[in-house]
């Protein structure tokens, strides 16, 4: 499937181009279908949020569906459903230069729209939750940055994140590459660093997205590529040829090998925003899913330390999930349709 998105470099200069089709489409195409809102189903999503004090909300992927950006699982619009594409593997990151060469080379032509991406009024609707004091906290598996950009900060990106909405100059780079690993340090895991970085897996040196993305282009001044389809957290789909003359850069202090700060299929969650993330769970008196199957352990660990406490679990997402048997409320609608329906008072 193509989607219309093209990189081209005339006389050096790279742009991206978005075609009228793709902007019209794209959003719509990856929100699964859904059966019409019950008023019986929001009236009691609407109890289940005004007789919680202290709730806890975890997003997944389905929440972003409606800004743009593809899923994995959803029935005929999923990533798995619409292609044989996989996602990179952390392992094979590590260990093969080929495949991290494909993984930048698709993130580069990716990038400028996923990092363009706004958030829908369910990302909205929660950051209003939580100005309003209703929401206690905010954990999301999603690394596309739309909570922050909607003003959440009670919140704590699972999985990392791909794109900061506030990427610093290139002048700032070492200086803020040491605020980051105070800020990360000072956190625990809480309220994400303010700039999102790319790290050297060598020497730990890192590096802005947004002046990678300038390193890149800096060494593929005539490289044009036309992607094939959109991915999840904001890659495109390239043929091996394609691929095959893209530079890569390496750390600029000690020549090793770059990776964004997030969290890959198959890599673990940093214990101590897991801790973290449990003892805000702990302190809670209600969860609320937003937009996750719940397939991946790294959330669905959350949902059994919830059960352990007895607390209420209320599931909004359209499709099956993991624990639908562990909730006392499952909804089959779009997050960005029922979400601004329910007053947080």
């Amino acid at each position: 499937m193509n989607l219309g998105l093209t990189l081209k470099a005339p006389k050096g200069l790279l742009m991206v181009n978005i075609s009228r089709q793709y902007s019209r489409r794209s959003i719509g195409f990856f929100v699964p279908s859904s059966p019409p809102l019950d008023p019986e189903k929001v009236k009691e999503l609407q109890r289940f949020v005004t007789l919680s004090k202290r709730l806890l909300v975890m997003t997944g992927a389905g929440i972003s569906t409606e800004s743009g950006i593809p899923d994995y699982r959803s029935e005929k619009v999923g990533l798995y459903a619409r292609t044989k594409q996989k996602p990179i593997q952390h392992g094979d990151f590590l260990r093969s230069a080929p495949i991290r060469q494909q993984y930048w080379a698709r993130n580069f032509v990716g990038w400028p729209r996923f990092s363009s991406l706004q958030p829908n009024p369910a990302h909205w609707a929660l950051s209003n939750w939580e100005r309003l004091g209703k929401l206690y906290w905010l954990v999301t598996q999603n690394v596309d940055a739309l909570h922050t950009k909607a003003g959440s900060q009670r919140l704590t990106e699972l999985h990392g994140c791909m794109h900061s909405p506030r990427d610093p100059p290139a002048n700032l780079e070492y200086i803020l590459g040491a605020y980051n690993m105070w800020c990360a340090t000072w956190w625990c895991g809480g309220v994400k660093p303010i700039y999102t970085m790319v790290l050297c897996l060598d020497c730990g040196a890192q590096i802005p997205r947004g002046v990678l993305q300038e390193r890149f282009e800096a060494l593929n001044p005539t490289w044009s590529a036309e992607a094939h389809g959109l991915a999840p957290d904001g890659d495109v789909f390239l043929t091996e040829e394609q691929v095959q003359s893209f530079q890569v850069p390496s750390c600029a202090q000690c020549g090793g090998p770059l990776k964004p700060d997030v969290v890959f299929f198959g890599d673990t969650v940093n214990p101590d925003r897991v801790d973290f993330v449990r003892r805000r769970v702990k302190e809670a008196d209600s969860l609320l899913v937003v937009g996750s199957s719940l397939q991946v352990y790294s959330g669905y660990r959350f949902i059994l330390t919830a059960r352990e406490k007895q607390l209420p679990i209320a599931i909004l997402n359209i499709g099956p999930t993991r624990s639908d048997d562990l909730a006392c409320l499952k909804l089959d609608s779009p997050c960005g349709e029922l979400l601004p329906l329910i007053d947080p008072h």
